[in-house]
């Protein structure tokens, strides 16, 4: 059984990892078009974030300590956690214990639906309130609301991340444009 503080002492090998109740899943390294998908809904995201001064956002796969005895590290490929949550708190020198009220995963080629469910799954149960999940090769935004509900959001649409971020407006379209 590996710990998330064996997880963060790992020798760099070039491989990117999670930890999911004490067991290593290995990550192949993100596609290009993965990343630019990634960076631009980060940058709205962050944008907006930032313009508003609602909190932290992360990038980077950042690991996300999310579950303890067996220990669970998550890196969604983007993450907003607000100043409500925040409060008093120190960033972390390891995984951020703090979990996030917005992840955003983006889905690969290789990732099946059933692990990306499972992974949604976890990250609300873990208390995350809004889990964007990006579908590239649809031109797809599914928002998982801690409430258990779901909103769809194609190419003709508006993403919005209610009530996480009150206010936030995306075309969809921007996001997929290459």
């Amino acid at each position: 059984m590996i710990t998330a503080d064996d997880l963060l002492a790992l020798p760099d090998d070039g491989k990117r990892y999670e930890l999911v109740r004490g067991e290593l899943k290995v990550m192949a390294p993100a596609g290009d078009r993965h990343g630019e998908v990634a960076d631009r809904i980060g940058r709205r995201v962050g944008n907006f974030v930032e313009l508003h001064r609602l909190g932290r956002t992360v990038s980077a796969e950042t690991g996300v300590w999310i579950e303890h005895n067996p220990d669970t590290v998550r890196a969604p490929d983007y993450a907003f956690t607000s100043h409500a949550r925040l409060f008093g708190l120190p960033a972390s020198r390891g995984y951020a214990e703090t979990v996030p009220d917005l992840i955003v995963e983006v889905v690969s080629p290789n990732d099946t639906q059933p692990e990306i469910d499972s992974k949604t799954r976890m990250w609300l149960e873990s208390g995350v309130r809004l889990a964007l999940v990006v579908y590239p090769d649809a031109g797809l935004v599914v928002a998982h609301h801690a409430d258990g509900t779901a909103q769809q959001f194609g190419t003709g649409d508006t993403l919005t991340a209610e009530p996480v971020l009150p206010g936030f407006e995306c075309p969809v379209a921007d996001i997929f444009t290459y």
